[in-house]
């Protein structure tokens, strides 16, 4: 029972993660089409200077599952 409610615990916070990137994500996707360019990163510093290391494909863009990774 620990172990479900352990777990249980951190779906929700991965979920709320999640939505909170969200919510940014959609503040810089300028153009609305999913992703985020680096033009449009440049309208914040700590996102632009963070880019290339987001873009963990390397096409570019930014998802929104590597947006997450961002800590601006």
């Amino acid at each position: 029972m620990k172990n479900l409610t352990t777990m249980l615990s951190v779906v929700v916070m991965l979920v709320s993660i999640h939505a909170y990137a969200g919510s940014d994500f959609d503040k810089y996707d300028l153009d609305g089409n999913g992703v985020i360019s680096n033009s449009e990163a440049q309208s914040n510093s700590s996102l632009a200077e963070q880019f290339k290391k987001l873009d963990a494909d390397g096409n570019g863009e930014l998802s929104k599952e590597e947006f997450s990774g961002f800590s601006g």
